[in-house]
């Protein structure tokens, strides 16, 4: 994961951008009767046959250019604002906000027999202002990975896990309690299950069920009182969460027997399978006498591009395509990844019980908030969470990030 920093739309290099528009030397703009389409590299190859059968099928050239995960976004933005962007994009739901500010993308018109063959969650994640923004094809959330051989019995709690981990590490046979990636930084994403369940929250939610940045969690008594449960397990209390264990070495520690618990994605299992660790899957434990842990839920989706010179065609691929269960089901084949569409997630449920772990791991989990307000919540958020694990004053440090979270915000 993929946690998505402040200030992602403020641009790339001119380089970087002439070559993701223009696709290795084609031009930009797409040819006339044609339509173009830009994914990320895990997805551009098993578009194209697809992309190619809907092009046969309505006499057109359809392109699927591959545009870098990490730049994706911002060359979009500024593509749609040169007039030069694609008809479709492939993309996370946590974009929507942003990309609906900047008027880069249209509502899709979703028959309503198709809205309801999706996941419920993906299609709120997928809403904003009340309006379909995305068809979604895939979802994602954190779990919790142990290795069975170590620790045969999922944690009921947050402080069963700690039992467990702190005995295997006093007999030698691992050298952390818990694999969570926190960083010098912090990281929001991974230690939200725990934030939640400790009773803080992020942003209210309005009369429409959608994220209200009027709401500001962070600061507010509940919040504090979160942050001072997670320091009881920090650097100087339970030593659970460490700083000193980040995105690159949180993997190995687990794929090398160092600790038993991973707190992770479905992005985690190909390692973890290549390494031959015995696993299971389950939720992430909450706090003992705690709140159910609620994990962000993230959605990848299909968009239509507001500056698209073929419109109907653009609606017509991310409306019949995406949600038909052949292409579905290539789409987690490259990428396994619970599907949106639930025809195929029932099917593949069946088929990879990984699958339906995760799919009940995220069970109570939200959208990750889409709203443009939450890029100015990772950064404060995340350095006060790192700065409370090590041992710094929980109420100081969450006060501090929300000052900063509402300048922002203004």
């Amino acid at each position: 994961m993929r946690i998505r920093s402040a200030g992602l739309l403020a641009g790339t290099a001119a380089l970087a951008l002439a070559t993701a528009c223009a696709g290795g030397g084609q031009e930009a703009d797409q040819p006339q009767g044609g339509m173009v389409i830009w994914a990320d590299p895990e997805r551009t190859a098993v578009l194209e046959p697809f992309a190619e059968e809907f092009g046969e099928a309505n006499g057109i050239k359809v392109d699927v250019r591959e545009v870098a995960v990490d730049t994706i976004q911002a060359d979009f933005v500024t593509a749609h604002e040169g007039g030069s962007g694609p008809d479709v994009l492939v993309g996370a739901h946590d974009w929507i906000g942003n990309l609906v500010q900047n008027g880069a993308i249209d509502p899709v018109q979703l028959p309503q027999e198709k809205v309801d063959a999706l996941n419920d969650v993906a299609v709120e994640a997928t809403t904003y202002d009340g309006r379909l923004y995305g068809v979604p094809y895939a979802m994602e959330n954190l779990a919790l990975i142990r290795n069975t051989a170590l620790a045969p019995e999922a944690p009921e709690t947050v402080e069963d896990l700690v039992e467990t981990g702190s005995r295997l590490k006093d007999e030698g046979e691992v050298q952390e309690i818990l694999g969570l990636q926190v960083s010098q930084t912090g990281d929001p994403y991974h230690m939200q299950p725990f934030y939640t369940s400790a009773g803080g929250y992020l942003f209210g939610t309005g009369d429409n069920g959608a994220p209200d940045p009027s709401d500001l969690g962070v600061g507010k008594p509940a919040s504090v009182e979160a942050f001072e449960r997670i320091a009881e397990f920090g650097e100087e209390g339970e030593g659970a969460f460490k700083r000193s264990i980040d995105g690159d070495n949180v993997g190995s520690l687990f794929t090398q027997g160092k600790t038993a618990y991973f707190v992770t994605g479905p992005w985690s299992l190909a390692a973890v399978q290549e390494a031959g660790v015995e696993y299971g899957i389950s939720p992430v434990p909450g706090f003992e006498g705690g709140e159910e842990p609620v994990p962000f839920v993230g959605v990848q989706a299909f968009f239509v591009a507001s500056g698209s010179k073929n419109k109907v065609l653009a609606q017509e691929f991310v409306t019949n395509y995406v949600t038909d269960p052949e292409l579905a089901t290539a789409l987690y084949e490259a990428d396994p990844r619970p599907p949106a569409l639930n025809e195929v997630a029932e099917k593949v449920g069946e088929e990879d019980a990984d699958v339906g772990a995760f799919t009940d791991a995220g069970a109570n989990g939200r959208p990750m908030p889409a709203i443009p307000e939450m890029d100015a919540v990772w950064d404060p958020f995340g350095k006060a969470q790192a700065a409370v694990i090590g041992g710094a004053d929980p109420k100081e440090a969450v006060e501090s990030a929300a000052e900063a979270i509402r300048e922002e915000i203004g």
